[in-house]
């Protein structure tokens, strides 16, 4: 599942998943042979592949409490090493904001840029508005 050290506490722990009590879920945690960067990495590669996410989409999903919960160094070596084509993945996002909401080019554009939406470079916005209709 290449979980956070901090998901998988949470999952031993929770109400909803193994319900470990706090000091079980912490002797796993100290006692597991775990990868983190190596988990992080693939999660960013599942996100990258699977829902055509930006460089800074990533990292903001795997810090985020309500997301992958990894650290800040962990997700950071995850994009470092990622080898994702950042201009497809906003190519594939343009486009299905073009077929899917029907939106111009330039409203397109805002989205793909927004810190509130995709997050991408201006540079890879601009390779997505320039090959829409490819």
């Amino acid at each position: 599942m290449n979980m956070s050290k901090q998901g998988v506490y949470d999952q031993l722990t929770s109400d909803y998943g193994e319900r470990f009590s706090p000091e079980a879920a912490q002797y796993a945690i100290d006692h597991l042979n775990a990868d983190w960067n190596a988990n992080a990495l693939k999660k960013a590669e599942v996100n990258s592949d699977s829902m055509n996410m930006s460089k800074q989409g990533i990292y903001d999903q795997l810090t985020s409490e309500a997301g992958e919960q990894f650290t800040p160094e962990e997700a950071q070596y995850a994009v470092d090493n990622l080898k994702a084509n950042y201009n497809e993945n906003a190519l594939k996002k343009a486009k299905s904001y073009q077929e899917q909401m029907a939106m111009s080019p330039e409203g397109i554009r805002e989205q793909l840029t927004s810190a509130a939406g995709e997050q991408f470079t201006p540079e890879e916005a601009a390779y997505a508005i320039q090959h829409l209709n490819d």
